[in-house]
């Protein structure tokens, strides 16, 4: 019998036995969110099946998905489900608590929404001071490298990236085809102001080239809810080589973090 490698399929007793190896545990999390007119809102589908695929490679256990996220920007459009600060804090507390509780050490955050990453570093911090244990995390769409980019995407490189473009679109177009419109994809629009100013993002406005900080919502940057990028150029061909990048870069991060220690104390 294959060896399994997500929780969900494993019996107590499957567990119970693979922890005396200290196996990494992958812990994913992605966002019930609009991703633009032409894909699906739950991308954390994406996260689940592509960390799914790493786990089997890796030989880690890939936990259950967490499917919501800290998407306060997305608010005014409906579909999403997004989690308040503190609500989330206290989940990944909480499913950290769990592993840690049974003496696994090895604990990866797979994070599949960028939006998450700064209440998960107050969280993995907080662990590191109280329980002693250092826990990385991987934010899912932000490990391509310029280069990378711009082999996937000779014609327009970094230009690529962003809300309702790449690298998700295309990622869906490998993984869901079917679940996407692609009738309905469209190039970002002109970014909409604020206070005067052009948006920036979903979190500053331009003044005089620089970034100011302020509370930005999606329908305050685009009313198609493409913030970036242009899906029109995104495909499955792209799609295949953005995962297997993505999966590649994740299974040799924890191929080394098998080999060093995480307890600081």
């Amino acid at each position: 019998m294959a060896t399994k490698h997500l929780l969900k399929d494993m019996t107590w007793v499957e567990f119970k036995e693979r922890l005396p190896e200290n196996p990494t545990i992958l812990l994913p999390f992605g966002s019930q969110e609009e991703q633009g007119p032409m894909a699906p809102m739950g991308d954390w589908m994406l996260t689940e099946a592509i960390a799914d695929t790493i786990a089997e490679r890796s030989g880690a256990i890939a936990a259950p998905t967490m499917p919501f996220g800290y998407a306060d920007y997305f608010r005014p459009i409906p579909g999403g489900i997004a989690m308040r600060p503190d609500t989330f804090k206290n989940v990944l507390w909480d499913i950290c608590e769990n592993f840690l509780n049974h003496g696994l050490d090895h604990l990866v955050v797979f994070n599949g929404h960028s939006g998450n990453f700064p209440l998960i570093d107050q969280t993995i911090r907080k662990i590191k001071e109280e329980r002693g244990v250092m826990i990385p995390c991987i934010n899912v769409w932000r490990v391509m490298t310029p280069e990378k980019w711009q082999e996937f995407h000779p014609e327009l490189g970094t230009k690529a990236f962003g809300h309702g473009g790449d690298p998700l679109s295309s990622v869906y177009l490998h993984l869901f085809p079917d679940l996407m419109r692609m009738d309905l994809a469209e190039p970002a629009g002109t970014p909409g102001e604020l206070i005067g100013l052009p948006t920036a993002g979903l979190n500053a406005v331009k003044f005089q080239g620089v970034d100011i900080n302020v509370a930005v919502d999606i329908t305050d940057r685009c009313g198609n809810g493409v913030a970036g990028g242009d899906p029109t150029q995104s495909s499955a061909e792209i799609g295949e080589k953005i995962t297997n990048y993505i999966v590649d870069y994740t299974v040799a991060f924890i191929d080394h973090l098998k080999s060093v220690e995480t307890r600081v104390r």
